[in-house]
């Protein structure tokens, strides 16, 4: 995968020069800076207006998933976690249960942000800048084309793609520019995708009142630290229970150092 990544970006160089790597930086730099604020402002406002909680509170509580997502480049690695830990949090499980999986599918604010800026990145690129309307509609449109992809790293190059194709597919040429940057803007992509379904998890507990304002606090405060070991394949299985079974089953035998 790094061997295809820098092809990408050495072709485009060699197409364009090297002042496509200065264009390369500054897209990558201006998606992280709007990937923070939308995170810091945006979901913060939100988070803090519905449910009096403090975003850097919430991002400190999650700052084992966001190492676990930043080394993936996909949320969804760190799904059951956040499950878990949203009922550690206080939030019902009801509402975790509908809200945190509904959300990994059509809660992908990340990936929206992406999708539009590559769009205008590629356009202007390809010396066909996009008006103001166009820009307006374009933003529309991969907002309902970001509903429904996966949250797997490289899914955005492919999202981006079918949505030039559907909206402007004079464009989609232009998606070879940005192939050997995806990599390194999926990590920011799939963290503000997971802070938007944490926030939203928070905020529709506070609202339909299924969520337990004193434990939040605790539990944010750090009085209450989650429990790693909660994070089991299967919690209801004791450590004997495999002897167990064999015990109750006569005709399976143990593996012992001669035939195992």
């Amino acid at each position: 995968m790094p061997d295809r990544r820098l092809g990408a970006i050495a072709g485009v160089v060699g197409a364009t020069g090297m002042q496509a790597i200065i264009s390369m930086i500054g897209l990558m730099a201006a998606f992280y800076v709007t990937c923070i604020l939308f995170i810091v402002v945006v979901l913060g406002l939100i988070l803090k207006l519905v449910s009096g909680v403090n975003i850097f509170k919430l991002m400190k509580y999650l700052g084992r998933e966001y190492l676990l997502i930043f080394s993936t480049s996909s949320s969804e690695a760190a799904l059951p976690r956040l499950i878990a830990k949203m009922e550690h949090l206080g939030v019902s499980k009801p509402v975790v249960g509908v809200v945190v999986p509904t959300g990994y599918s059509f809660n992908l604010d990340g990936t929206a942000i992406y999708l539009t800026m590559g769009a205008l990145f590629v356009a202007d690129a390809m010396g066909t800048p996009l008006a103001l309307g166009e820009q307006i509609t374009l933003l529309l449109f991969m907002i309902i084309a970001s509903k429904g992809a996966a949250g797997v790293s490289g899914a955005g190059i492919a999202t981006l793609a079918a949505g030039l194709q559907s909206h402007r597919p004079d464009l989609v040429d232009g998606v070879g520019l940005i192939v050997g940057i995806d990599r390194f803007m999926s990590e920011a992509r799939a963290l503000t995708n997971f802070s938007g379904n944490a926030v939203a998890t928070v905020v529709l507990g506070t609202l339909v009142k299924q969520v337990d304002k004193e434990r939040v606090n605790r539990v944010l405060a750090g009085q209450e630290p989650f429990d790693e070991q909660s994070l089991v394949a299967d919690p209801h299985a004791s450590p004997n229970s495999a002897e167990q079974a064999l015990e109750g089953n006569p005709e399976v035998k143990p593996l012992s150092p001669q035939n195992a």
